[in-house]
This record gives structure tokens, C-alpha cells and sequence, in this order.
């Protein structure tokens, strides 16, 4: 666990620099993703003063564009803190990220828990524990030297990008439309940049909730009753400039705001 923690360390150490993260020695880069996870819960502990406590998690990966991009074929999760959980409107510096970038995503908030002990979790079940929806900015933040070389374990045990998020207003679950068919569009200081549909997204969001269900229960965690998730983004992911305003619109669950001055 040594390594574990050293690596952690290294990670901490750069974010809360900005220092942008170059490969990890070979004696405490993770091997494979799980020792990635391990890692990545041993950051959270060294982050919890700076950033808040865990509120929720992102899902990477989710979507045949993403996968592509990134070269990595399946999902990959990180977490999400109190203190980036942002509401629709707010104005973010950009010059607190390395690299700072936005993508389209259908969050969601649990009502309920999902216990390991209940596991293995389908679309249908985790379906019935969500409260609410609302529509999101994930913010991604590429603080790497050059993350095409670093490896998925690496990028999981960083959260995989993650740099918080910003919400629209809750929809609940009883009255959103069908995520299969909402369009979510990304608007850059007024255009149209990009598009896609929640069909995107492994099939449905609720199929990324399931995998990240399974996948902390195997790892003996849940996720718990209020926590936001992130399922995962219906674009390529959109790199800022400073004074960018991103406008997210997604059919049926409104719209959300932030401006990145």
C-alpha cells in the first residue's frame, strides 16, 4: 500500500499546484485499473480538505466518440466533490484548471441507495432510484503533460479528468421525457458546436449508472441516497478559451449556463 499512497501523494501534489502531471515513477505508477481505484480513493482522503467531501461521480467513457478519443473501450469512473458542484449561472476563472474543457451530460440524483449487497444491478433496477435528473456541464480539466501516454490506470487514479461539474434544475424522474431520444446540444458563446443523443450513452444513462453500481459494489461501496451522477458526456469533449460562455440545452430537461472568465 506504500506505493499506493505514494502515488496518491504525487497526484495531490500536482493538482493542488496546477502543475501539470507527467508519467508516474515506475515504482508507484498503477499497474492495472484496479490498483487505478486504489490510488484514486487514497487521493480523495488527501483532497478532502481542499475540494469537500464526496457528493457524487463522473462516468467516462460511455460513449463510442469518447472511446474513441480517449482509446480506451469501456467505462471509466471518478469522483465528484462538494466544493465543484456548481450551480447554473456561475462564472468559473479559467485560470484555475491547466487545460479546462466542457462536455454535454444527463446527470442524475439517487433517491435512494444502491448497496453492494444488492448487486449486480440492471438498467431497469438503478432506474427506479433515481429522484431526479438535471441537465450538466461536466468540467474536465486535461492536467497532464501529455495524457495520451499516461495510460487509463493513471487517468483513473487522477478521476479520470474530472474538475467538478455545474447543474441545471431538477427534473424529476416521474415526469422526464425518455432519455433514449433527449438531444443535448453544446453552444459555445452562441453556436452551435455539437451534438448528440442519450442513446449516446451506452445505449441509455441508466445502463452507465448500472456499470458504475456494479463496478463500486465489486470494490465493496455503494452509492448512496442525494449523490449526483454524472453518466457520461453525449459530445467530444470541447477545450475553452478564456471568456468562453458554454450553454448546454438537452430536450426536456432545460438548459444550464457557466461562463469561464
Amino acid at each position: 500500500m506504500d506505493r499506493i499512497l505514494a502515488a496518491a501523494k504525487v497526484i495531490a501534489t500536482a493538482r493542488r499546484s496546477r502543475a501539470p502531471l507527467k508519467a508516474l515513477a515506475k515504482d508507484v505508477v498503477p499497474r492495472d485499473e484496479a490498483e487505478g481505484y486504489l490510488v484514486q480513493r487514497a487521493l480523495h482522503d488527501l483532497l478532502r480538505s481542499q475540494v469537500g467531501s464526496l457528493v457524487g461521480y463522473k462516468i467516462g467513457c460511455t460513449s463510442t466518440v469518447m472511446q474513441q478519443y480517449l482509446d480506451i473501450p469501456h467505462p471509466c469512473g471518478g469522483g465528484i466533490f462538494e466544493k465543484v458542484v456548481h450551480d447554473s449561472g456561475v462564472r468559473l476563472p479559467h485560470g484555475d484548471y491547466v487545460h479546462v474543457g466542457v462536455e454535454c451530460e444527463i446527470a442524475v440524483r439517487l433517491a435512494r441507495n444502491l448497496t453492494a449487497g444488492d448487486a449486480p444491478f440492471t438498467a431497469e433496477w438503478v432506474a427506479g432510484a433515481i429522484e431526479a435528473y438535471h441537465p450538466a456541464i461536466e468540467i474536465v480539466d486535461d492536467r497532464y503533460v501529455k495524457w495520451e501516454t499516461l495510460g487509463a490506470p493513471t487517468l483513473v487514479a487522477d478521476d479520470f479528468f474530472a474538475a467538478g461539474c455545474v447543474l441545471g434544475p431538477a427534473v424529476p424522474r416521474i415526469t422526464a421525457p425518455d432519455l433514449l431520444g433527449v438531444t443535448g446540444r453544446a453552444v459555445i458563446n452562441g453556436e452551435e458546436v455539437s451534438r448528440g443523443t442519450g442513446a449516446d450513452v451506452l445505449g441509455h444513462p441508466h445502463n452507465a449508472l448500472a456499470w458504475l453500481a456494479n463496478h463500486l459494489a465489486a470494490e465493496g461501496r455503494g452509492l448512496h441516497a442525494g449523490q449526483i451522477v454524472l453518466t457520461g458526456s453525449l459530445v467530444k469533449t470541447i477545450w475553452l478559451k478564456a471568456g468562453d460562455a458554454v450553454v448546454m440545452e438537452l430536450d426536456g430537461l432545460g438548459k444550464v449556463e457557466a461562463t469561464f472568465t
